[in-house]
């Protein structure tokens, strides 16, 4: 396996000191940011579509200190209604696009997640009842979710991309095992997981049930840490939307590897993956409020080093 870095989690440094960093740190592969919730700290987006010779020079910066990119990462809400959903699709097919003129072949996202009929934001369906809920989530699938991903299939398809990687996150259209199989059984095979188990954690599923029930439409690996808070958890569930830098009154909170996981549960989850299929990158993505991202993404490469045996 990879040890990569999800280049957002050192937005601080810029380009060529944030490449330097990774080739001293031991990291192998880089996954960039291009928009949507990202704010693409390592790359502008427009130039590198409009001229072969910065693309040339950004994939030279890249080889000259031995890296390589896993994947390029659009993470946000196509599906959303109006303006803003019109803004994140826009940004999500050119990142497309990127990815074929660079040679990249993945592309790290979130489903996105529609309103019901009028709505003016997104709504999650988390519960079959009362009935107007299943009415409103089939409304979804069928109006909006798969015409969306059928015909952005074809566009990775048609830019030489050949994963889409959906992470299994909230708020999220797809945000667990079986709805990743229902999208990827309407649209096909280019559509898999970007497994990160941090959110199953959270969301109170269990990530090697799920890396096994997902084999080998596994994709891509972010490699983040939840830890689980027992003072609130027990209490009010893990269902929490306290602000995410209230850590000490949060149920979860995602932590370095290691913090909320020991060393002895990554190598069995790196143990997993590879009888699952997959022995490729981790991508570790840094986003832990407690510690400053340089000492966070040093740990993690220290545990991955270790768990990866």
């Amino acid at each position: 396996m990879r040890i990569g870095l999800v280049t957002d989690g050192l937005p601080e440094l810029p380009l060529a000191e944030l490449l330097d960093t990774a080739a001293k740190l031991g990291i192998q592969t880089l996954e960039f940011g291009c928009g949507n919730w990202s704010s693409a700290p390592h790359l502008q987006i427009d130039p590198l579509l409009e001229s072969t010779r910065s693309r040339d020079a950004f994939l030279g910066e890249i080889g000259a200190r031995g890296l390589a990119i896993s994947a390029l990462n659009c993470s946000g809400n196509p599906l959303h209604p109006g303006a803003h959903g019109e803004a994140h699709r826009a940004v999500t097919s050119e990142t497309i696009r990127l990815a074929g003129l660079l040679g990249v072949k993945r592309v790290v996202m979130m489903s996105g997640c529609p309103g019901g009929p009028g709505d003016a934001n997104a709504n999650w369906v988390t519960t079959a009842w009362p009935p107007e809920a299943a009415r409103v989530l089939e409304w979804q699938w069928t109006d909006q979710v798969i015409p969306y991903w059928t015909a952005l299939v074809s566009e990775a398809r048609a830019a030489g991309v050949e994963q889409l990687c959906l992470e299994l996150h909230g708020q999220q259209i797809v945000y667990n095992v079986s709805s990743l199989f229902r999208l990827r059984e309407a649209v096909g095979p280019v559509v898999g997981a970007n497994l990160d188990p941090s959110h199953l954690f959270w969301m109170g599923a269990d990530p090697f049930a799920a890396v096994r029930a997902l084999g080998d439409a596994i994709y891509h690996v972010h490699a983040k840490d939840t830890r689980i808070n027992p003072a609130v958890a027990p209490v009010n569930s893990l269902i929490d939307v306290t602000p995410n830098d209230r850590i000490a009154e949060r149920a979860w909170s995602y932590v370095t590897l290691g913090d909320g996981h020991d060393i002895a549960w990554w190598r069995a989850f790196c143990s997993a993956l590879r009888e699952a299929g997959y022995d490729d990158v981790l991508s570790i993505e840094h986003e832990d409020l407690a510690l400053p991202p340089i000492e966070g993404v040093r740990r993690s490469v220290g545990l991955l080093r270790g768990a990866i045996g």
